[in-house]
């Protein structure tokens, strides 16, 4: 089960975290992989764990030029992406009096822009083909509200709401798109929110206090969610935001 050989896949944000645990998941089980970030020495650090099948890219998902050229580079090498994972994203803590229009501009710009930016350059290929599995990262941030979030969850709510439409527009073109939506989860990218409070340490409970099982997440257990909707074991699953999150969304 779950065996990607001979797929062709991509994915953003890779260069830590969630990103890096879902390239190195999706290269264990075949897949050959471009791991893209807009840092290239983080790229290339994550391809350097996956031993012969992974290409490193620079990209911005917020370039719209750069997502064409990157698209075109993939189909020419690669003749089809199979799947496509959009998890390049950026946070921002603060409620809507301690938010600027520039901070939530800076956030939709990465969170939302980029995933309909890379999404919009690989999806005709896969229309084409009639075949593709697309994985946003949202966050249970984009279903149930978090307080001092304010910007975060407006994109995050977003990425659900562009996740649904798109799977409806494509079902019928053999090309399936969902999202994972996870709770907290240890990695670089909540280390440098925890940081943004005055007391992080306490943050770091209330955060973790907040999911029913008591923890935060790995991103080995978002990996595998990933490597499910990529696989062909996922083929009846589009339009899904599937919540990874210890719970936290069940209620209190």
């Amino acid at each position: 089960m779950f065996d990607l050989t001979n797929k062709i896949a991509l994915v953003t944000g890779a260069g830590s975290g969630i990103g890096a645990a879902i390239a190195v998941t999706l290269a264990s089980a075949g897949a050959r992989v471009y791991v893209t970030d807009r840092n290239e020495v983080a790229a290339r650090e994550t391809a350097g764990r996956i031993n012969g099948t992974a290409t490193a890219l620079t990209l911005d998902v917020t370039d719209e030029q750069q997502c064409h050229e990157r698209a075109r580079q993939v189909l020419a090498e690669s003749g089809r992406l199979d799947t496509l994972v959009n998890c390049a994203g950026i946070g921002h803590v603060g409620t809507i009096l301690q938010t600027g229009g520039a901070d939530l501009d800076r956030v939709y710009a990465c969170n939302v822009r980029g995933v309909f930016n890379v999404s919009k350059v690989f999806v005709p290929s896969m229309v084409q083909r009639r075949s593709g599995s697309i994985i946003n990262i949202a966050s249970v941030g984009g279903v149930v509200g978090i307080r001092d979030r304010v910007a975060y969850c407006t994109s995050k709510f977003a990425v659900v709401g562009l996740t649904k439409s798109m799977a409806l527009d494509h079902a019928r073109d053999g090309v399936r798109i969902n999202c994972l939506c996870p709770g907290r989860v240890e990695t670089p990218f909540v280390a440098k929110r925890l940081a943004e409070y005055p007391d992080p340490a306490q943050a770091r409970r209330e955060m973790t206090d907040s999911q029913a099982v008591g923890r935060m997440g790995r991103p080995d257990e978002i990996a595998a969610a990933a490597l499910y909707l990529a696989s062909d074991e996922s083929s009846f699953i589009t339009g899904s935001a599937l919540m990874i999150d210890g719970g936290w969304s069940a209620g209190k």
